[in-house]
């Protein structure tokens, strides 16, 4: 590497996050930017470390053990913005990541997790480097449009226009075959654009890849629900091949006494309304969830938890309680959670950190589980009845949570948002198709291979391997437009 000392001389470091109380007033991104000297300077960290665990991970040992899903070469674009080769660094991260823009900004970034130096040492600022590296690229008109020289002739449709299925869409089309991307709702990108706020991820960032997409041939249909308004017979008619991402999008219900009241809601309903009026009026339209001046419970944690939190503040809440029935995870790693696995350690992600600043604490209560759901006479939520859990294994070694005596609380809600995760694609789709089902009801196909019980149709992204992380979905899009290539003309040379 171009500095083999620098992790020993630079501490980790990353740009500012904007200040709560100034965020909150907007729907803006929350971090700030960093001076390129300083970006530099914390490239100069990532070591010559011999076998580079941070640029690969298996699809079998995920989430548990880290790595990057993509395989970003990262030690050789680290060193490139070291070296200030930023456009360099730009070809080889587009080399193997389609979208660093959207991983750049809201995955999680398991091959930080993987840094060799996080063994005894914080890791390189690896996710950061690369939204820099992209950002940068758009800034300088480095990435433009780039549509294949020749066209196959083969047609190929794309159900969903998530990063599986946007991944698939470019590497296909790249590929020279005549991609339609299929998508249900009004805009283009599935769970990019509905899924995730815009404080994590600016609109205008989605929009402007669509955009590219379109300008090298890729073609997009929006509002048209396969299945629905148009039937699985008729796309495979019209195509010679088909490509599954429609994600994990059946949410986990409560089971709780007064479920049925009103003002009760999945969270995904909650944040899909409230980016869609957003975009479509400034929320002038009304068309959405509004939480000002409510006590808001969000049953769950994980990033949709913290999404819900988020968007509760700048709605104004009256307060926001987040219950996670999981124990508190410790301050950092474990003996029990050795490198390279996934650090399971206590995060302050960006929603807490606002509740912090404005209620005084952090939201999240942990090892509570929801009893009841009381009314207020009328129908509607009045509040969340708890009770504190300890968890024990039972001679067969299953896990399950005991209630402590004494523990239970009432807790006021005018809003209950469900935030405990998705079980697998919506019904009827799959049926239409024909296709065979994994016990988890997710569509049955084999990663790196991606074919379906029924030949011609694949399926990629959080519809086959269930809920899981946008970097692993944009590998799975990458890896089935692959196989699709290989099955309409015998071979690939997609990677």
């Amino acid at each position: 590497m171009g500095n083999p000392t620098g992790f020993m001389k630079v501490d980790r470091a990353l740009p500012d996050d904007r200040d709560p109380a100034l965020r909150l007033v907007d729907w803006d991104e929350v971090h700030e930017h960093m001076d390129t000297d300083d970006i530099r300077k914390q490239a100069s960290r990532c070591m010559d470390c011999g076998v580079p665990f941070c640029q690969s991970a298996k699809s079998e040992y995920a989430p548990a053990v880290a790595g990057c899903p993509v395989n970003n070469v990262i030690p050789e674009w680290n060193d490139l913005i070291y070296r200030d080769r930023w456009k360099d660094a730009l070809d080889l991260l587009h080399k193997t990541n389609n979208f660093p823009e959207f991983t750049g900004r809201v995955c999680p970034a398991p091959c930080e997790g993987a840094c060799v130096l996080g063994i005894n040492a914080d890791p390189v600022t690896i996710k950061h480097h690369e939204v820099s590296i992209i950002d940068r690229g758009f800034d300088e008109g480095w990435v433009v449009a780039v549509p294949p020289l020749s066209r196959s002739g083969k047609t190929v449709a794309v159900i969903g226009s998530g990063p599986s299925g946007l991944a698939a869409a470019a590497q296909l089309n790249k590929a020279g075959h005549t991609v339609t991307v299929y998508e249900r709702a009004d805009r283009v990108g599935g769970l990019l654009m509905y899924g995730i706020p815009n404080m994590k991820l600016q609109k205008e960032v989605v929009q402007r890849r669509v955009d590219l997409l379109t300008e090298e041939g890729v073609q997009f249909i929006t509002s048209i629900e396969v299945g629905k308004d148009i039937l699985a017979e008729q796309i495979e008619k019209d195509f010679d091949a088909v490509v599954l991402c429609v994600g994990a999008t059946v949410p986990r219900d409560l089971q709780a006494p007064g479920r049925e009241l009103n003002g009760i809601h999945f969270a995904m309903d909650f944040l899909r309304a409230n980016t869609k009026s957003l975009l479509d009026s400034v929320h002038q339209d009304g068309n959405f969830i509004n939480a000002e001046g409510k006590h808001v419970i969000v049953i769950g944690g994980g990033d949709t938890g913290t999404d819900c939190v988020g968007t509760s503040l700048r709605h104004k809440c009256e307060s926001v309680t987040q219950l996670e029935i999981m124990p508190q995870p410790p301050a950092s790693r474990q003996s029990t959670n050795p490198w390279p696995q996934w650090p399971k350690r206590l995060l302050i992600d960006y929603g807490q950190e606002e509740s912090i600043a404005v209620q005084g604490k952090d939201p999240r209560d942990y090892l509570v589980q929801t009893t009841k759901i009381e009314s207020d006479g009328n129908g509607n939520v009045k509040a969340v009845h708890t009770v504190d859990i300890e968890w024990e294994r039972t001679p067969e070694g299953q896990m399950i949570p005991k209630e402590v005596a004494g523990s239970e609380q009432v807790h006021p809600a005018d809003i209950v948002l469900l935030a405990m995760g998705f079980m697998g694609p919506e019904g009827g789709l799959v049926e239409q198709f024909g296709l065979d089902k994994d016990p988890r009801s997710n569509i049955a196909a084999q990663y790196d291979d991606f074919s379906t019980s029924k030949p011609g149709v694949f399926a990629a992204g959080d519809g086959r391997r269930g809920q899981s992380l946008i970097v692993w979905a944009i590998d799975e899009g990458r890896r089935a437009a692959r196989e699709v290539d290989k099955y309409l003309m015998g071979k690939s040379y997609l990677p």
